[in-house]
């Protein structure tokens, strides 16, 4: 059986994209599963720098295969922020909650509420590496709407639709989420990979 390690410690992001990796053959573990890795500083200035550094690093350190992905909400009023920036948007050891909360308070007075969500996922095995981009546009809402999912789920409704990311269940949300849009672009590589 094949073995992959995604790069990432967040229990929501692993559910996500080990639902998203249902592959035959394809065992996904995960950097909970080695003690001997340490965080990774996602420090690049791009969504694909800190995508690539934590796969490459898992990558090294293991010997196996490994994918990472990187997050960012762009809000086309405030410049393409929070960006890079979307998980420490409200400081670095800020909670979803104190993330969504800023951004609304940021947004108050705006009208103008177009937003996307993109996600970079990169692969790498041994020396080479793969890059999947996906994008999901839409509004941030008034107000949060909705309990399932996390990060800014609550406050992003894509467009076409009445409901925001948190009130979807995980099917309906990961076959239109920039995170599914990008992991179904890896899913097609990585099956003809294995």
């Amino acid at each position: 059986m094949n073995e992959i390690v995604l790069a990432s410690r967040n229990p929501n992001k692993i559910h996500e994209l080990r639902e998203l990796l249902s592959i035959p053959d394809l065992r996904v573990l995960s950097t909970t599963d080695f003690s001997e890795l340490e965080e990774v500083e996602e420090d690049a200035v791009t969504l694909e720098g800190n995508a690539l550094k934590k796969a490459k690093y898992v990558a090294m350190v293991t010997g196996l295969p490994s994918l990472a992905d990187d997050t960012g909400l762009e809000v086309v009023a405030l410049n393409g922020a929070p960006g890079v920036y979307s998980a420490r948007y409200a400081g670095e050891q800020a909670s979803y909650d104190d993330n969504v909360e800023k951004l609304l308070s940021e947004m108050t007075q705006m009208n103008v509420r177009n937003a996307q969500f993109r996600t970079v996922v990169a692969f790498v095995d041994a020396d080479k590496q793969w890059l999947f981009e996906g994008v999901c546009t839409g509004q941030i809402s008034r107000y949060r709407k909705g309990a399932e999912g996390f990060g800014y789920d609550p406050i992003f409704v894509p467009d076409g639709f009445e409901q925001s990311f948190a009130e979807m269940d995980a099917k309906q949300k990961n076959s239109i989420s920039h995170r599914g849009l990008a992991m179904k672009k890896a899913v097609i590589f990585l099956q003809d990979w294995l």
